[in-house]
């Protein structure tokens, strides 16, 4: 049988975003992040269960979704693997990790805790995606 891929979900109750939504968010981080590529497998519904005590229909509704979106596929009685990935070129991605990671420690210099610069990145983000039907 194939490895898992190493994605740990992490699912937070009080966030106010739907379980399977949390599910497909993390794996689209993943993705970008080089931390899932093209072969790797998701852990199974079961192994997703154990970990996070959530409904198995909520994490193939997840799947399904990935799926849907052409970033998975599934292989019956193989489990659910790794079609494509989000991740800019290793130059792009390098590059601009070293500017935030700047950024970031300037932040924290400043006397910024980590909810502050969440705060402020997604006030950016928002700014400059107003209006973007691509979010």
């Amino acid at each position: 049988m194939a490895e898992s891929a190493a994605v740990e979900f992490r699912i937070d109750r009080r966030s106010g975003v739907a379980t399977y939504l949390q599910i497909v968010q993390q794996t689209k981080q993943a993705l970008r992040l080089g931390l899932l590529e093209p072969g790797d497998r998701l852990p199974t519904a079961r192994e997703v269960v154990e970990a996070t005590a959530i409904n198995p229909n909520t994490v193939l509704k997840a799947y399904r979704e990935l799926e849907r979106e052409g970033l998975v596929e599934a292989r019956r009685g193989l489990g659910t693997f790794v079609r494509r990935t989000l991740g800019s070129t290793a130059t792009t991605d390098t590059l601009l990790r070293g500017e935030l990671t700047d950024w970031a420690r300037r932040a924290r210099e400043a006397g910024l805790e980590r909810d502050d610069m969440n705060a402020l990145f997604t006030a950016v983000l928002d700014s400059m995606f107003k209006g973007d039907s691509h979010t």
